[in-house]
């Protein structure tokens, strides 16, 4: 059970009524009055809001409604009555980047109805760092359940900001991000050359997807995004390029006119507006979980930060296979013989576990160990994968005890092609085949077109797949590692077990596409991260593709240096030593910063932060009270001095620093990592020189 250790809860309620004396411009303030918005109705009675943050509009004005079939919702409304409360709460998360988190907000409900009677509620949210916003549908006569066609919400702008955005792909998030003014954004498809991505299905545009960052020209830092995503399909944001104006834009169902059919009540997901005065502000924030409901599975005990490597990455750069045959002749399943390049078999395996119990890894995962791997890439059939079936080559009675005796957790792999349906029949007896075996960790995969045929990976029905995946895992006690899901929303509160994603353009990009540039790590922890913990993938000593395959091209955009500076920039609770342990066992030096780096965090502080160009953070691990500091920064050079003004009064440090060596360069010398010790204490300064592409990670130990 979530632990609270400090609760303050004061309720204010103002009982609904009738009275033409009910406020038409009913105004919310956060607790340190911060942030402002003030709500109305147009003359034709449509809702609208506007949002300001320190004295300064931010939102001008911006429209309200649901466009639902044979209903209005949209205008006509007149306001019949108001409620508020204030809420001041400190939680304790299971695991993250901070200890505790403080949950303080004023709340506004505005209850409308229109010339039709049909009743509708705003409730607004108001923190110290921005605001939530939802509707709501009470129960009501002759209105069971609705179809929502569109959503009405907007954003209006009050400037041409500089945004940071991925396009509205309604199938993937994984996509390198374009920086633009708001009038610029233009999101046609690009082509990545000879290995595109998963998948591409950018209908409009003029479409971003959220968390969508931008900074005013005041420096002045919003971010638009949504929380608690459920029963209902993710928000994408059209842009109005004249008018300077974001307008909410839902994935559709296989019915293209559907994008949500709910049952009363209904409560749509949070829409909300993250305002900081700067980058570092954003990073600080806590909105996203804040506006999700609290934990929902009871004990969390089980639930473990992990760090694990796996056989994966090998794949990835082609010295193995994900199926047995391979290369082999698969004109007919009678007729295949292995290959001698199938990554996940038992001796593999062994070599895989060996090294994680040499070096103190909590996990292996293994991909590629169940039957189907051979019939699924691009035939999009309904059923492929067993989940129960191992490899011939793949002795998983023998594996999990060889596992176990040597203290390391095997993660299973689910990858279910995006064959979803398939997926759902064998998820019960999947999770009591991964017991069996003492496996409590999983990672999902959706890769390709989904199943049922129209559905959308960001689509209600996937959202709600989603959902029972985390419920399914939780009644198991697995936790959950979800691939080519939907971005993050802040779930890890409501199902802690959902521990991390990737729902981005990770790090294997860099295996076999055009790679992902200097300053897309630099753009994450802003965008991405919001909404949870990203399986990234980092830790990859061997940056040059064309190692292991002369044709391909060097693809390399990042130092070693700033590999090892992902694990504290980049949050996850699971994170991965992704490379090949033989090229670990080259560096066994450098190796060390991944085997003592923590994954679970007491405190976080920003040391340097601009989104695209650099951030660097300084994490106190929850369980020992030392530091642990990242900095990385995008194609150009730059130097930092950080202030070790966050250490503990009166203690003595050591403090070792991987750096850039002499030379070093993301593209034309990215391996130098220069290693060196200091003494240091409270109030000391530590210079760091970063090379281009490059980066410094740094362990603080008491002494």
């Amino acid at each position: 059970m979530q632990k609270h250790i400090f609760v303050l809860l004061v309720l204010f309620t103002v009982a609904a009524c009738q009275s033409p004396q009910v406020s038409q411009t009913p105004v919310l303030e956060s607790p340190g009055k911060t942030v402002k918005i003030e709500t109305g109705l147009s003359e034709s009675g449509q809702p609208f809001y506007k949002l300001s943050f320190n004295g300064k509009e931010v939102v001008a004005q911006s429209m309200l409604g649901l466009d639902i079939q044979g209903q209005n919702f949209k205008d006509g409304f007149k306001i019949t009555g108001t409620s508020d409360r204030t809420v001041d709460q400190t939680w304790d998360p299971p695991y993250g980047e901070v200890d505790k988190i403080r949950e303080h907000f004023n709340e506004l409900t505005i209850n409308l109805e229109s010339a039709e009677g049909r009743k509708m509620n705003l409730i607004f949210k108001a923190f110290d760092e921005g605001v939530g916003f939802r509707y709501e549908i009470p129960a009501q006569d002759g209105l069971d359940s609705l179809v929502v066609s569109n959503e009405l919400t907007e954003f209006q702008m009050t400037g041409d900001h500089k945004t940071w955005w991925i396009p509205g792909d309604w199938d993937s998030n994984e996509h390198i991000y374009s920086t633009s003014k708001i009038s610029e954004i233009d999101a046609t498809p690009y082509n990545e050359g000879p290995v595109p991505i998963h998948t591409q299905n950018i209908v409009d545009v003029y479409s971003v997807q959220t968390p969508l960052a931008m900074q005013m020209e005041d420096g002045t830092h919003l971010v638009l995004h949504e929380a608690a995503l459920w029963d209902y399909p993710a928000m994408q944001l059209h842009v109005d390029r004249e008018q300077l104006k974001y307008i909410a834009q839902l994935i559709p169902s296989r019915v293209p006119e559907v994008k949500s059919t709910n049952t009363l009540p209904f409560k749509t997901p949070w829409r909300s507006v993250l305002t900081t005065k700067d980058a570092a502000g954003i990073i600080d924030s806590k909105l996203t979980l804040n506006l999700n409901d609290p934990n929902a599975i009871g004990d969390v005990s089980w639930i473990k930060p992990t760090k694990y490597v796996g056989i994966w990455w090998e794949m990835h750069v082609g010295t193995s296979t994900w199926d047995m045959y391979g290369s082999a002749d698969m004109s007919s399943a009678t007729n295949r013989t292995p290959s001698g390049k199938h990554g996940a078999t038992t001796e593999n395996t062994k070599r895989y576990i060996d090294f994680a119990a040499e070096h103190g890894f909590d996990g292996v995962l293994v991909e590629g160990w169940n039957i189907g791997w051979e019939d699924w890439f691009g035939k999009q059939i309904d059923s492929v994968f067993s989940f129960t079936t191992p490899y011939p080559d793949y002795d998983i009675d023998f594996l999990s005890k060889y596992a176990a005796d040597k203290g390391v957790k095997i993660i299973m792999h689910h990858e279910t092609s995006s064959a979803v349906t398939n997926y759902e029949s064998q998820m019960e007896e999947a999770y009591e085949f991964m017991k069996k075996h003492g496996i409590d960790a999983v990672k999902t995969g959706y890769v390709g077109k989904i199943i049922p045929r129209g559905e959308m990976h960001d689509g209600q029905w996937m959202i709600n797949h989603f959902r029972r995946v985390a419920e399914a895992t939780a009644r198991h006690k697995i936790m959950l590692n979800a691939h080519e899901a939907v971005r993050p929303f802040g779930q890890s509160r409501t199902y802690p077990n959902w521990f991390a994603s990737e729902a981005a353009r990770g790090n294997e990009f860099n295996a076999w596409s055009v790679g992902n540039p200097p300053e897309h790590e630099t753009i994450m922890p802003f965008t991405r991260n919001l909404g949870g913990g990203f399986d990234y993938t980092p830790g990859i000593f061997e940056v040059r593709m064309n190692t292991y395959d002369p044709k391909k091209p060097e693809v390399v955009h990042t130092t070693v240096a700033k590999q090892l500076a992902l694990y504290v920039t980049m949050y996850s609770p699971l994170q991965m030593a992704a490379d090949l342990p033989e090229n670990y066992e080259k560096r066994l030096d450098v190796f060390q910063f991944i085997k003592d780096v923590p994954v679970d965090w007491q405190d976080t502080k920003v040391l340097h932060a601009a989104i695209g160009d650099h951030i660097g953070l300084a994490r106190k691990d929850k369980n020992s009270g030392n530091w642990w500091i990242g900095s990385i920064t995008d194609e150009e050079p730059r130097s930092f001095d950080l202030t070790l003004d966050f250490l503990d009064e009166g203690k003595t440090y050591e403090a070792t620093l991987y750096e850039d060596g002499g030379g070093a360069h993301w593209k034309d010398n990215p391996y130098p990592v220069n290693i060196r010790k200091i003494e240091v204490k409270k109030g000391d300064m530590i210079k760091l020189n970063l090379a281009a592409g490059g980066g410094a990670a740094i362990g603080v130990v008491a002494k």
